[in-house]
């Protein structure tokens, strides 16, 4: 990891971001085309109709591929969370789980696809002249589905067990026998719908069989039978790390849904009928999401560039990696731009003919609906820059605005308005309002980069370490903020002549990472609610996940080498099955912490209590996301004591007896 990180701090940008982005982009542009295969030849041998019955069958593939993507970025980010505590065992147990989890989740998709496709493909949208082959193409690939899910799943955990090239190539090979199957079973043994399903389902089950196969090969970890028991918490712990990939792909659901019903209803007012504007509109959103693949590809391969950078303090590289990636992004998406503008024909006679009012309506839709998609070249390169440097709510922000927040009420709303072209206007609008609002974050945070100086509240340690215990041990202490508990560690490690880590901590885990103090300051012992709804990462460990994993690591070094006191950082949950540990939770009431804020911080009474409620919960949501636990539940902890009972001198004298009375007798000539 040090080699590696030398290189993201020195090497050439336009290398690194070459190194990283190439193997994004190639995976999600064949996860784009495996999509878009089937319409091909679909629209060549079965005409638009057949186009517009994979379009509403559509919504169901992507909800499954929500809970896919939830299992297999959870488990993966779990893997690799363990795996950086050195805690096989633990990864190996949250690695079956999610297996298993995607398993189940699996079997009910599809007994719920076979019993109600019908009542599924009303809500998706779909028609009388659409739902003859919607139904022949969707209860095939409900079959599949539970294929997709498991090998989409793994495909995630084995990227995450450093093997990407195996996860990138069992895809390249599903989708390669896809765009074989497909013209021999539309156009050789003339099974329309049904071929292509057919096709799908062989692909994907080509690339379950690979990745199961893959199972006994796991590098970091040996998977045995004992693992595979179902475990409902590890499956929710796993379900949580990966909501934000469930969240990105659901949102999506909600849009085509929506959009095909709006479509159909406007549609058969209008001259063009119902069926015309949900074929083509879907074939251009998939279209559209080639590009953004290209621009996400480019984007995610730049966060660890630019999270490594950011988090060293080095602006300037920062600063350089973003105008490279915006740059080219533009580029992007400016060809796009004119080949939408110029040759609608061209590109939707890819996917078959069809009569003059199809050709209108396509011409129309790209020219209308793709209008400002330049500014995609923006937009998503800016939600991911936002997560790379650890602003999590300005990142959640940029995901969830332009799909959620903005596109489906321009589209009910434009669509009540002027109809069928209302729904066309909704695109451009969208667009338009999510650049300016990521243009405007994007502005104010280049213009302070750098510039903040984070107010350090950490203690400087300077115990004389003249050690009284015979026997080393470890004291954790968490605690509400405004409790006094770090002053009250700070008391322990003088009474005790042992370390007193807090602010040397910082130091020597800015030594380790090459984070600077600064930001290590701002990103530790916090995570916003709004953390969780981010959009995955592409590329292995975000910088906050990189920073929890060093600090584990070098928490374990101290824990074994030396008696000390630690304050917060998830201690207790990292030194758990370490022995001679005593775990502590300092807390107060409130009136006695906003007292603490007033005169200890300098606050005023409403600031300080609107500050103990919002770092007590980033406190609380870091330790929920990367122990799967309660921050304040009791079973965690050793010893929970209010500092309010007898004041903080009197707390860290009977936290010290306490430590006596476990076993570690006091030198008798101290």
């Amino acid at each position: 990891m040090e080699a590696e990180e030398n290189i993201l701090g020195k090497e050439k940008i336009r290398k690194l971001i070459i190194k990283f982005s190439i193997p994004s982009i190639i995976s999600l542009l064949v996860n784009s085309l495996y999509n878009i295969v089937d319409q091909i030849f679909i629209g060549w041998g079965v005409g638009y109709l057949g186009n517009g019955s994979t379009n509403v069958v559509f919504p169901l593939v992507i909800t499954c591929l929500a809970f896919a993507l939830m299992f297999g970025d959870g488990t993966s980010a779990f893997l690799s969370l363990k795996l950086g505590e050195k805690k096989e065992k633990e990864a190996e147990k949250g690695v079956a789980s999610g297996i298993i989890s995607a398993i189940i989740i699996s079997i009910i998709v599809l007994i719920i696809s076979l019993a109600l496709l019908p009542q599924l493909l009303n809500i998706f949208g779909c028609t009388d002249a659409l739902r003859g082959y919607a139904l022949d193409y969707g209860y095939i690939i409900a079959i599949g589905l539970p294929f997709m899910i498991i090998g989409t799943t793994l495909n995630s955990i084995i990227r995450a067990d450093g093997t990407p090239k195996f996860a990138m190539t069992s895809m390249v090979l599903g989708a390669i026998l896809n765009i074989i199957l497909d013209p021999v079973f539309i156009f050789i043994f003339h099974m329309g719908v049904k071929g292509a399903a057919i096709a799908t389902i062989l692909s994907q089950f080509l690339t379950f069989i690979m990745n199961i196969l893959y199972i006994k090969r796991f590098k970091s970890i040996k998977l045995n039978k004992e693992n595979f028991k179902f475990d409902l918490k590890m499956a929710y712990r796993i379900a949580t790390l990966g909501i934000s990939s469930f969240i990105t792909q659901i949102s999506f659901v909600f849009v085509m849904s929506v959009e095909n019903n709006l479509l159909g209803k406007y549609g058969a007012n209008s001259k063009f009928g119902a069926e015309i504007p949900i074929t083509v509109l879907g074939i251009v959103m998939k279209i559209n999401q080639i590009l953004n693949s290209m621009i996400i590809g480019l984007a995610a391969g730049s966060q660890p560039i630019l999270g490594y950078n950011y988090g060293a303090g080095q602006y300037d590289r920062v600063k350089k990696t973003l105008k490279i990636v915006l740059s080219t992004s533009l580029v992007i998406s400016s060809i796009a731009f004119i080949l939408f503008q110029t040759i609608p024909d061209k590109l939707i006679l890819i996917f078959g003919s069809g009569d003059e009012k199809y050709m209108e309506f396509a011409c129309l839709a790209f020219r209308t609906y793709l209008m400002l998609c330049i500014f995609n070249g923006i937009q998503i390169p800016s939600g991911i820059f936002f997560q790379a440097i650890g602003k999590s709510v300005k990142s959640a922000i940029l995901s969830i605005s332009r799909q959620v927040v903005l596109l489906i009420p321009a589209m009910l709303v434009l669509g009540q308005i002027f109809g069928l072209y209302g729904v066309l206007y909704s695109g451009p609008v969208a667009d338009g309002l999510a650049f300016l609002i990521a243009i405007t974050l994007l502005f104010f945070e280049i213009k302070n980069l750098g510039k903040k100086k984070i107010t350090s509240q950490a203690l400087i340690d300077d115990t004389s370490t003249d050690n009284i215990l015979t026997r080393q041990t470890v004291i954790t202490i968490s605690r509400e903020y405004g409790s006094g508990g770090r002053y009250i560690a700070r008391l322990i490690a003088d009474k005790l002549g042992i370390k007193f880590y807090d602010k040397d901590f910082i130091k020597l885990l800015a030594e380790e990472t090459g984070f600077s103090e600064e930001y290590i300051e701002e990103h530790e012992q916090k995570r916003a609610a709004m953390e969780n709804l981010e959009n995955g990462t592409f590329n292995g460990l975000s910088s906050s996940d990189e920073l929890f994993v060093k600090e584990s690591e070098l928490m374990q070094k101290i824990a074994q080498k030396e008696s000390c006191v630690i304050v917060g950082r998830c201690a207790d949950f990292i030194l758990k099955d370490n022995k001679n540990v005593l775990k502590v939770f300092v807390y107060s009431n409130e009136e006695d912490k906003i007292e603490r804020a007033i005169k200890f911080y300098g606050l005023n009474k409403e600031k300080a209590k609107k500050e103990i409620k919002r770092i007590d919960k980033q406190r609380s949501n870091h330790y929920k996301y990367y122990t799967g636990r309660d921050w304040k539940e009791y079973e965690n902890y050793d010893l929970c004591i209010n500092s309010d009972l007898m004041g903080v001198e009197k707390s860290a004298e009977l936290i010290c007896n306490v430590v006596t009375a476990k076993n570690l007798e006091l030198v008798t000539n101290k």
